[in-house]
């Protein structure tokens, strides 16, 4: 199930609004990170394991020892329980996303492989693009701007009692006379029937209403004026938001670049280390020092591809292009990792 199949099964429990579907996608990518994180484990075990045959094997060979061997057996144990953990996050993580979508906790639930996501990279359009793309899409906006066409109507309403009303007004038929001596023929008191037309025009203008229609013009006004400031504020509201949004994707993309830098250079440091102690250069000190390095490197670059895709979502949510079906203009860029 990829980021739309999750957003069309909550649209098919009618619940499509922005707030749910983002709840969505966030318990979505959080189950996404969860499993990645649980991947991630399982190397650090890996890892742990390969530390602690090392230290065994160099106590074999008289050249380490028992306390020794069992820091690093304690290493390894403690790798195999933060294991356990994972495991019990992506169970967790699993029934949080099927209580989003609305259906019943199970295992049955498929998510797509987090290796085959593509990660956000970029934003396509300026933050005063995204800002305007906001004001546009943005459904609280929306409902404050409705109200404000509502105040001005009433008050416009409210002016118009102050002018008098005209009404026109106009009829017609046939009417019917008997007897008539204007018949012509032999019977000259036969039936006539003669056209009738009534036309007719009226004003009503109060003049004097003891204040009311000036207190009604000036209650409109207020409610116009107080929509008018709402309107302001959501708009600074929604201006704030979307530079907060952006600042905190861009801060996310840099903050993965710069893990992913760190697991490189932590990898590289381990093996080092690894090979070292092997060959009697460095203690278990300096291994398990690598060691936890590597794992630190592991989890930051987990953890920092988990903000940029929520962080991603967030800007979309912000900028109300979260549920739009076509690819919104600030929709951001993406590029597989």
């Amino acid at each position: 199930m990829d980021r739309h199949g999750v957003l069309a099964a909550a649209a098919g429990f009618q619940r499509t609004n922005q707030d749910v579907a983002f709840h969505v996608v966030t318990a979505y990518y959080n189950l996404v990170t969860a499993q990645e994180r649980l991947e991630t484990s399982r190397q650090i075990v890996k890892t742990a394991q390969t530390t602690q045959d090392a230290a065994e094997a160099q106590r074999a060979n008289g050249r380490a020892t028992l306390p020794d061997v069992l820091n690093a057996r304690a290493a390894t144990s403690q790798s195999l329980y933060d294991l356990e953990a994972s495991i019990g996050a992506v169970d967790t993580a699993r029934v949080v996303l099927r209580e989003a979508i609305g259906v019943e906790p199970s295992d049955e639930i498929q998510v797509a492989d987090p290796a085959g996501l593509p990660l956000p990279t970029e934003v396509a359009q300026s933050t005063v693009d995204l800002v305007n793309t906001a004001k546009q899409h943005r459904p609280d906006l929306r409902a404050i701007s409705e109200k404000l066409e509502a105040a001005n109507a009433e008050l416009k309403g409210a002016k118009s009692e102050y002018f008098p009303t005209i009404h026109f007004g106009a009829s017609a038929g046939q009417q019917a006379l008997w007897p008539s001596i204007n018949a012509s023929g032999p019977n000259p008191l036969g039936h006539s029937n003669e056209p009738v037309w009534n036309l007719g025009i009226s004003v009503h203008w109060t003049i004097f209403d003891g204040g009311l229609r000036r207190h009604e013009v000036e209650a409109a006004d207020s409610r116009r004026r107080e929509a008018e400031h709402e309107k302001r504020e959501k708009e600074d509201a929604i201006g704030r938001e979307v530079w907060t949004s952006y600042v905190q994707f861009r801060t996310a993309v840099r903050q993965h670049e710069a893990a992913e830098t760190l697991l490189t250079s932590a990898t590289t440091s381990y093996d080092a280390s690894l090979d070292a102690y092997r060959y009697g250069v460095k203690n278990l000190v300096d291994l398990v020092t690598a060691e936890n390095q590597l794992a630190q490197a592991r989890l930051a670059v987990v953890q920092s591809r988990s903000a940029v895709r929520i962080d991603a979502a967030n800007l979309d949510y912000t900028t109300g292009n979260l549920l739009r079906q076509q690819p919104p203009v600030a929709q951001p860029m993406v590029k597989k990792p």
